[in-house]
């Protein structure tokens, strides 16, 4: 094993300005020549939904990723230059395979951030280890992806062994007596809804399990069921493209009890897509509120700048996650190739925008925190982290 590498960011004016000098391989391990010049190029690539019903949450890291490779190159701190590859897999584990055959089967790829989501990852990443090209997922959260051994996954964010357990704690601050757990039969959301039934029932509240597939049109029977139940709180653990008409017909059928969603909800097209039938509904997730100081104020400012729009659910932690291959490649110089990248990334450390990150042997993120947020007045807004609001 190498010496743990503390890898920090200098957070100048631009965020992702580093105090770093680097120069790349020309070897076609993970870095190109460029030109004739005396310059080399590395590729970052990314995979997750770039199409398809969920792909908001996917283009939010996208745009993480892109905005990182864009400062980089715009800092003046390299002598290599930074490119991005998309890798879309719509989030369907069925897409997961040839979209990372295609970013390991382009040289120049060096490291990959993401799969962004859980099925996707369980599929991808044996595939990446097998290239040993890294995959470091910005949200990737189902918690048996570090204990299956692929050889070069990196999580980096707390995984729903976390948030489950925090949403259960939080239902028991809000005095629910009884819950409908409900996942979309997608491993991300039955993976977390597991979790949270275990701790609900742990907290001596009484649960309820359903599933409403990840293609149901018609959300009225799930409504009637969740209301015939008599529940006081729902915990919908899918993803906001059917949590929003969930919520609609709640609102419709007339419930008036607690309504969560878990990381995959927590968007601004849940609101959205389910207009005032959002408003109250409170959202979990392992990302923390931009605005409570000056370095995510400052990542704020320049992603709104780029995109003209505020940062979405993962955007910095894809940004920190790009950032850190990014610092990997500058120490690395000369000698950075596909091998040399894991390790570095692997084995250091990381001050970043959302959080510090590192990890543990296993590839697991060796950090914590899980925020809660509700929507107010059509905004998503922080409550704060789970331990402040529970105790």
């Amino acid at each position: 094993m190498l010496n743990k590498r503390i890898v920090k960011i200098a957070l100048p004016v631009a965020i992702g300005a580093l105090a770093l000098s680097a120069c790349g391989s020309d070897d076609g391990g993970g870095g190109s020549s460029s030109g004739g010049g005396d310059s080399s190029t590395f590729t970052i690539a990314y995979q997750g939904p770039l199409s398809g019903p969920n792909a908001q949450l996917g283009i939010n890291m996208e745009n993480g990723v892109k905005l990182a490779i864009k400062e980089a190159n715009e800092s003046g701190d390299y002598d290599v230059t930074f490119e991005y590859a998309p890798g879309d897999d719509r989030g369907e584990p069925g897409q997961a395979t040839s979209a990372a055959q295609r970013l390991i089967d382009n040289e120049d790829v060096v490291a990959v951030v993401g799969p962004a989501f859980s099925g996707a990852a369980n599929v991808a990443a044996p595939v990446y280890g097998e290239a040993g090209i890294t995959a470091l997922s910005p949200s990737a959260t189902a918690p048996d992806l570090t204990e299956q051994g692929f050889p070069t996954f990196l999580r980096g964010v707390p995984n729903d062994g976390e948030q489950g357990a925090a949403i259960a704690a939080f239902f028991a601050e809000q005095g629910v007596e009884s819950a409908v757990v409900i996942d979309d039969l997608g491993d991300y959301a039955v993976g977390l809804g597991n979790v949270v039934e275990e701790a609900l029932g742990e907290a001596g509240i009484e649960v309820q399990r359903e599933s409403l597939p990840a293609d149901t049109v018609d959300h009225s029977s799930i409504a009637r069921t969740v209301i015939q139940s008599g529940a006081d709180g729902v915990a919908y653990t899918g993803y906001y493209a059917q949590a929003a008409p969930l919520a609609v017909k709640l609102s419709e059928q007339g419930y008036e009890g607690i309504g969560l969603g878990g990381d995959g909800v927590r968007d601004p097209e849940f609101v959205n897509l389910a207009s005032g039938a959002a408003e109250g509904w409170y959202l979990s997730c392992p990302c923390r509120d931009l605005s409570e100081d000056e370095i995510g104020q400052k990542f704020s400012e320049a992603y709104e700048a780029e995109y003209s729009t505020e940062p979405g659910t993962y955007s910095p932690e894809a940004y920190d996650a790009a950032m850190m291959i990014i610092n990997a490649v500058g120490e690395l110089g000369d000698s950075a190739d596909r091998a040399s990248v894991y390790e570095a990334v692997a084995q250091g450390e990381h001050d970043g925008v959302a959080k510090t990150l590192t990890f543990d042997e296993s590839g697991e993120y060796a950090g914590s925190g899980v925020y809660i947020y509700q929507v107010e007045d059509s905004a998503i807004t922080s409550l704060g982290n789970i331990e402040e609001l529970v105790g």
